[in-house]
C-alpha cells in the first residue's frame, strides 16, 4: 500500500475488526450478566425474603413470583451476607471496589489501556452478590469496567499497540453499557465522552460505535428488541414550558451536588470507621438492611404492595417507570409528589451507603433514577400549581434523568442521545438541550468521576501536547514521617518552637481532637506571629489557621498548579481518600517540572512526514 495514502485502510480495518470482536464478547457477557442478576434477585430477594422489586418495562425477563411472603427480618441478614461476599471478592481485585466507571477511566489515562484479567472474573461476581441481595446501585457501571477488561484482554491476546489497546478499552466500555442499557449510539458516545470533563476521545468513536452495535445486536437477539422504559408515543413540544425545564435544571444541579457530597461523605466515614476494607461493604449492607426492613413494613401496606421497596433497593428503574407512566400504587395529587420526593431521598441515601462502603454497584443507574424521580415529582407539582393540562410529568421525568447524569458526569452530548433513545423519539431534544446546558455550567466543579481529566489536550501518548493533564501529583509529592502538625488548641509558643524542628516544611496541617483535618497555618503566618511578642502568648492554632489547600495523589499537575496560583501559598497538602494528609507538594517541584518540559519542547525538531513537501 502507498505510504502517502490519506487513509491507512489496513490499520482502520484491523481496528474495526478487533472492535467487532470486543462487541461480540461483551454482548455475550452482558446478556449472561443481565440474566444472572435477574435470577439472583429472584432467588435471594423475591423467594427468600419476599421482597418485591419494581422493574421497568424492559427489565423483566422472568415471570413474576406469585404469593410472596414478606420476611423483613431476613432482609438485613441476606444483605449482610451479600456485602461480606462482595468484600471478600474485592480483596482479590481491589480495582473492582465501587462502581467501575472510575476504574475504567483510570485504566485508559494512567495504565495504557491495561485492565488486569482478574477483573473479568471478580467484577461480575462481586456485582451479582451486591445487587442480587439488595444493594442499591446499577448494572451499567460494573459492565462498563467488565467491557473495558474485555477490550484490554482482546488487545493483549491480539498483541496490538498501546494506542490500539486504549481504543479497544473504550470500545469495550461502550459495548458493556449497550449490552445492559440497549442504547447503542448513546452508549458509544458516553464511552468516548466520559473520559474528560471537556471534550471526547474522537479517535475511539467509530470503533466504539461498532462494538456497541454488535453488543446491542447480540442482546436483542436473546431478549428481543425493547426500550428500557414504556412511555407516551409522542411528547408535544410547547415553547411556553421551556422556563419550567430551566427551573427543573437548576433544581437538578443542587440535587446532584447533594448526591455527590453524600456519596463522598459515606466513603470518608467508611474509611475512618477502622473496619477492614473487606468488611466495609458488609457493614454498609447491614446498615441499609436494618433501615429498610422496618421502612418496608410501614410503606408496603400504605401502597397496597406488601414487601415493595418502591425502587429504593436494586437499580430503581421500576420506580422511574412509575414516575414516567404512573402506577396504581402511586396515587395522584400532592400525595404522589410527596411519595416521589421521599423515594428521591431514600435512593440518595441507599445508593451512597451501598457504593460508598465499597459495594460493587454502579453509580450510573442511581443518577438516572434520582433525576427521573425528581423530574416526575416536579412535573406533577407543576400540573397541580399551574393547572396546565398540557404538562406531561413523564417528559419531565425523562429530562430530569438526562440532566442529572449529564451534568454530574459531564457528558451532555451522550446524555442527550441516551434519553432520546430511551424515549424512542427526539421530541424532547429542545428541553433536554436547555436543561443540559444549564446543569453543565452549574456543575463545573462537581463530578461523579474523579479520574476524568479536564481536557483531551495533553491527556496521553495520543495527545502529547503537554504534561499538565498527564502527570499526577503522586510522583511529585514529598512524603516524610517527621512532618510537623498542630492541634486546634496548640499554643503559639509550642507552634513556634516546633516550626524550628523542620527546615523543609512551609505549611502545617491543623487537626481537631478526633484527628480530622480542620485547616492549616503557613510558615509566613508563624513568622509574623513570632514578631508580635506582646500578643503571641494568648494565641492558639485555631486563631491563626486558614482553610486547608489540598490536592489528592490522583489529581493532575494542572489542578495542583491552579490551586497554588489561586491560594498564593507555596505548598499544598496532599490528602488521601479518608481526608488524612499523606504528603506535601512544593511549588518548587512544579516549577522545576514545567521548566524541564519547556526546555524539551524548545529543542524538539519539527517532524516532517513523508510526502508532505516540506523543504
Amino acid at each position: 500500500m502507498d505510504d502517502s495514502a490519506p487513509v491507512d485502510l489496513r490499520l482502520v480495518g484491523k481496528t474495526l475488526m478487533h472492535a467487532a470482536v470486543v462487541g461480540l464478547v461483551a454482548g455475550v457477557v452482558g446478556a449472561t450478566f443481565f440474566a444472572a442478576l435477574e435470577y439472583g434477585q429472584r432467588v435471594f430477594l423475591e423467594i427468600l425474603v419476599g421482597y418485591k422489586p419494581l422493574r421497568a418495562h424492559g427489565e423483566q425477563i422472568t415471570s413474576a413470583v406469585e404469593d410472596l411472603v414478606f420476611r423483613p427480618w431476613l432482609l438485613p441478614v441476606v444483605m449482610l451476607l451479600g456485602g461480606l461476599a462482595c468484600g471478600l471478592l474485592v480483596r482479590l481485585a481491589p480495582e473492582t471496589r465501587g462502581g467501575g466507571a472510575d476504574a475504567a477511566i483510570a485504566a485508559f489515562h494512567h495504565a495504557g489501556g491495561v485492565v488486569h484479567p482478574r477483573v473479568l472474573a471478580i467484577k461480575p461476581l462481586a456485582s451479582l452478590v451486591t445487587l442480587g441481595t439488595g444493594g442499591s446501585g446499577g448494572r451499567e457501571g460494573p459492565t462498563m469496567l467488565i467491557g473495558a477488561a474485555i477490550g484490554s484482554t482482546v488487545g493483549r491476546v491480539l498483541a496490538v499497540t498501546p494506542r490500539e489497546r486504549r481504543i479497544l478499552l473504550v470500545a469495550g466500555m461502550a459495548a458493556g453499557i449497550s449490552a445492559v442499557f440497549r442504547t447503542p449510539l448513546g452508549a458509544a458516545l458516553l464511552a468516548v465522552e466520559v473520559l474528560y470533563r471537556d471534550g471526547f476521545e474522537q479517535e475511539a468513536l467509530v470503533p466504539a460505535i461498532l462494538a456497541s452495535v454488535v453488543s446491542y445486536s447480540v442482546v436483542i437477539s436473546v431478549y428481543g428488541e425493547s426500550t428500557l422504559f414504556a412511555h407516551a408515543p409522542r411528547f408535544a413540544f410547547i415553547p411556553a414550558h421551556l422556563p419550567y425545564y430551566a427551573l427543573l435544571a437548576v433544581s437538578i444541579a443542587f440535587l446532584a451536588h447533594v448526591f455527590v457530597r453524600t456519596l463522598e461523605g459515606v466513603r470518608r466515614a467508611s474509611t475512618r470507621s477502622g473496619l477492614p476494607a473487606w468488611v466495609q461493604p458488609g457493614a454498609g449492607a447491614l446498615l441499609l438492611g436494618l433501615v429498610m426492613a422496618p421502612l418496608l413494613m410501614v410503606l408496603g401496606p400504605q401502597v397496597d404492595e406488601p414487601g415493595s421497596g418502591l425502587g429504593i433497593l436494586g437499580s430503581g428503574y421500576g420506580a422511574v417507570q412509575a414516575a414516567i407512566s404512573g402506577a396504581p400504587w402511586l396515587s395522584t395529587g400532592w400525595t404522589a409528589v410527596g411519595l416521589l420526593c421521599l423515594m428521591v431521598a431514600g435512593k440518595i441515601l441507599a445508593s451512597a451507603v451501598t457504593i460508598g462502603s465499597g459495594g460493587s454497584a454502579g453509580d450510573f443507574a442511581p443518577s438516572l433514577v434520582i433525576g427521573g424521580l425528581f423530574g416526575g415529582a416536579f412535573g406533577r407539582a407543576l400540573q397541580l400549581v399551574s393547572g396546565d393540562a398540557r404538562i406531561d410529568a413523564g417528559a419531565f421525568a425523562l429530562v430530569g434523568m438526562g440532566a442529572f447524569y449529564g451534568g454530574v458526569a459531564h457528558v451532555p452530548l451522550s446524555a442527550l442521545v441516551l434519553v432520546c433513545e430511551m424515549a424512542g423519539n427526539y421530541d424532547l431534544m429542545v428541553p433536554l438541550m436547555l436543561a443540559l446546558g444549564i446543569v453543565f455550567v452549574a456543575l463545573r466543579r462537581t463530578s461523579l468521576y474523579h479520574e476524568q481529566l479536564s481536557t483531551v489536550r495533553g491527556a496521553g501518548p495520543e495527545h502529547p501536547s503537554g504534561v499538565l493533564d498527564t502527570l499526577t501529583v503522586e510522583p511529585l509529592m514529598t512524603v516524610r514521617k517527621n512532618a510537623v502538625s498542630f492541634r486546634l488548641s496548640t499554643p503559639a509558643e509550642d507552634m513556634l518552637g516546633r516550626m524550628g524542628d523542620t527546615l523543609w516544611q512551609d505549611v502545617f496541617p491543623i487537626y481537631d481532637d478526633a484527628g480530622i483535618l480542620r485547616g492549616m497555618v503557613t510558615a509566613d503566618t508563624l513568622r509574623v506571629l513570632a514578631s508580635q511578642h506582646g500578643h503571641a502568648d494568648v494565641v492558639v492554632a485555631a486563631d491563626v489557621m486558614q482553610p486547608a489547600v489540598t490536592v489528592t495523589p490522583g489529581d493532575t499537575v494542572r489542578v495542583a498548579a491552579e490551586r497554588l496560583l489561586r491560594s498564593q501559598v507555596r505548598e499544598l497538602l496532599v490528602v488521601g481518600k479518608g481526608g488524612e494528609v499523606v504528603g506535601f507538594l512544593d511549588e518548587a517541584r512544579l516549577t522545576g517540572l514545567l521548566f524541564q518540559q519547556d526546555r524539551r519542547a524548545s529543542v524538539t525538531p519539527l517532524a516532517v512526514t513523508p510526502g508532505s513537501g516540506a523543504g
